[in-house]
């Protein structure tokens, strides 16, 4: 029996995030909350094998890539932000041929949940 290639999306929903992010004054000065919220779409040739991490694309990698992109430096704008975080997700994991992800900032303004970015990518 052949096993067709099949489409698997793994999604993170509000992953928040302290970020140093942003090019405001108070923004240069301290961290800010940030919601992430991310697909990823792989090709899957084979059946997973509960026994064997190895045998799925593994999300706390993808999560820990997430934050290590959002944390490790200041970046004034969030479009750098999430474009620089998308492209770095292709470029760490080659399973992944579309990735799309929000980042969203909701202490940004007091009369709406958040204002974010958003971005898809594709090999």
């Amino acid at each position: 029996m052949t096993t067709r290639p099949t489409l698997r999306r793994i999604f993170f929903d509000k992953l928040t995030i302290d970020a140093r992010i942003g090019i405001l004054e108070h923004e240069l000065r301290a961290t800010q909350p940030i919601f992430v919220d991310a697909e990823f779409d792989t090709v899957v040739n084979q059946p997973s094998n509960d026994n064997e991490i190895n045998s799925v694309l593994d999300y706390r990698q993808l999560r820990q890539t997430i934050i290590d992109c959002c944390t490790q430096q200041h970046v004034n704008l969030l479009e750098t932000l999430v474009e620089n975080t998308a492209q770095a997700l292709l470029d760490s994991f080659p399973d992944v041929m579309r990735v799309k992800l929000r980042i969203s900032k909701p202490n940004a303004f007091t009369d709406c949940a958040a204002v974010g970015i958003e971005i898809k990518l594709e090999r």
